[in-house]
């Protein structure tokens, strides 16, 4: 179909374009994303669907995913942006203890998998520490929610839109720093990528070598390097979700 040249932070605004426009259910909300967001990845999205849409929250991370986890309760779709990953830690026990657990702990009699989470994540080069954290590893043990990281705009459009989809609470982690320094050709309609699948991106015979999100790029690098000055040959994978993560691909 067609394809239009996209940055990372565009390629995300187009999947939540996509989501919005086919499920008249999904509402978007977070700390200043009426507006576009501090990384643009919303702008235009409320002047397109209204304010009952797209709007802002108070700023405080317990409350957004605690009211996140009773919209999709009550069966609509909530896409809630987290600023920065950084501060998802004041929503850590909404996550972690309820809505990770809301389906077992009632017998499935309801759930909040209508639910994806969304925060710019990893450093950026002048975050200092508050803004340069990548807290993917405190959420990998928790079972009952899923973690995502993209590593350019084609994989973070069709990976947002599975999560969306998906019947699981998400946490979809974008890679600040590729927000304006990834582009590529990404196509307009909507598509998806599934879930736990990671994505040999190079085959090799010596090592593997497993990244994700922004470390991607930098273990290319080393892999090109490691046959160039040693002989060494790298099979190269991201592994994409990260939990459940892809054991099958990893141990082949």
């Amino acid at each position: 179909g067609q394809t239009q040249k996209m940055n990372l932070f565009q390629s995300i605004t187009s999947a939540l374009d996509n989501a919005l426009a086919k499920d008249p259910s999904a509402v978007i909300f977070g700390e200043d994303v009426a507006f576009g967001g501090v990384f643009r990845c919303t702008v235009g999205l409320r002047d397109k669907y209204g304010k009952d849409r797209v709007f802002n929250t108070p700023l405080c991370e317990q409350g957004i995913v605690g009211f996140a986890i009773g919209v999709a309760v009550a069966g609509a779709t909530a896409i809630a942006e987290i600023q920065f990953a950084d501060y998802i830690f004041p929503a850590f026990d909404q996550i972690v203890n309820e809505a990770a657990k809301y389906r077992y702990r009632s017998g499935d009699l309801f759930n909040c998998g209508n639910l994806t989470i969304r925060a710019p994540w990893g450093c950026v080069g002048h975050g200092a520490l508050y803004h340069s954290q990548s807290p993917e590893a405190f959420f990998a043990h928790c079972p009952g929610i899923k973690v995502v990281i993209p590593r350019s705009p084609l994989q973070a459009k069709g990976l947002l839109l599975s999560c969306i989809e998906d019947k699981n609470p998400c946490i979809f982690f974008e890679p600040k720093i590729l927000y304006r320094a990834a582009v590529e050709q990404v196509p307009v309609e909507p598509y998806n990528i599934p879930l736990s699948q990671a994505e040999v991106l190079q085959t090799g015979s010596d090592v593997t070598l497993v990244a994700w999100g922004t470390q991607v790029h930098v273990i290319k690098e080393v892999a090109a390097m490691a046959q160039e000055k040693l002989g060494v040959s790298c099979e190269v994978i991201d592994l994409r979700t990260i939990l459940p993560w892809d054991t099958e691909t990893v141990c082949k």
